[in-house]
């Protein structure tokens, strides 16, 4: 379950608004729709806040959908506890369409799950296939969240990096190290990808009474 849905009223769910509102001030001077979420390394979190920024997204009124292009372990299905049988994969082949392909989740909220793991996975994300298909979902949503494979991994998240407006590095606090950090940033500077911040994940938190008051601002 994720913390905006099981927990809408803790501080950690005021924090996806926080980052939410910022992604927004940012979009004053250039427009926003399309954003990666990646990290450097495997478990650092980042598929859970695709879902949770979704989720704030979608809250505010804004028409969202997310996309699972993590086509080598694929986890949104799994956290969103929906069918994985057909993804963003057939839709590339030709196999399906969009339309029969995306599934709803919630009222404002649309998901495109990965699909069969393919035996090319960066040639698939790096056609014009996928450029083509990034841009047709740009004109029927306010805002695209793509989850992608770890930057370290695999270059799917480079090839990404380059098809979206922005991109958000996702850390694990006590875990990620800055070597990893520092050079996740050099390979998403190499090909001029758009990145907008980074999210520090699993922070414990130490301000008690903080999160006091907002539990008991907002019952």
């Amino acid at each position: 379950m994720f913390i905006f849905e099981d927990k809408p009223r803790s501080i950690d769910s005021e924090a996806y608004r926080t980052l939410r509102t910022n992604i927004q001030y940012l979009a004053i001077n250039k427009e926003i729709k399309s954003i990666l979420v990646t990290s450097a390394c495997p478990k650092e979190g980042k598929s859970t806040v695709s879902g949770n920024l979704a989720l704030s997204f979608a809250q505010d009124g804004k028409k969202v959908i997310i996309i699972d292009c993590d086509l080598r372990q694929p986890s949104i299905h799994t956290k969103f506890k929906i069918s994985n049988l057909c993804g963003i994969t057939e839709v590339l082949i030709g196999r399906e369409t969009l339309d029969t392909a995306i599934q709803n989740y919630k009222l404002n909220l649309d998901i495109l799950t990965s699909g069969k793991c393919p035996p090319n996975p960066s040639e698939m994300i790096n056609s014009t296939v996928m450029s083509n298909l990034l841009e047709e979902l740009k004109n029927k949503y306010d805002m695209l969240i793509i989850d992608s494979p770890p930057l370290e991994v695999v270059s799917d998240g480079q090839i990404l990096s380059t098809k979206v407006d922005g991109t958000i590095i996702v850390l694990k606090s006590e875990k990620s190290k800055i070597s990893s950090v520092k050079e996740s940033k050099n390979l998403l500077n190499r090909v001029g990808a758009n990145i907008i911040g980074l999210v520090i994940n699993e922070v414990k938190n130490r301000k008690k009474k903080y999160s006091y008051y907002y539990g008991r601002e907002k019952k």
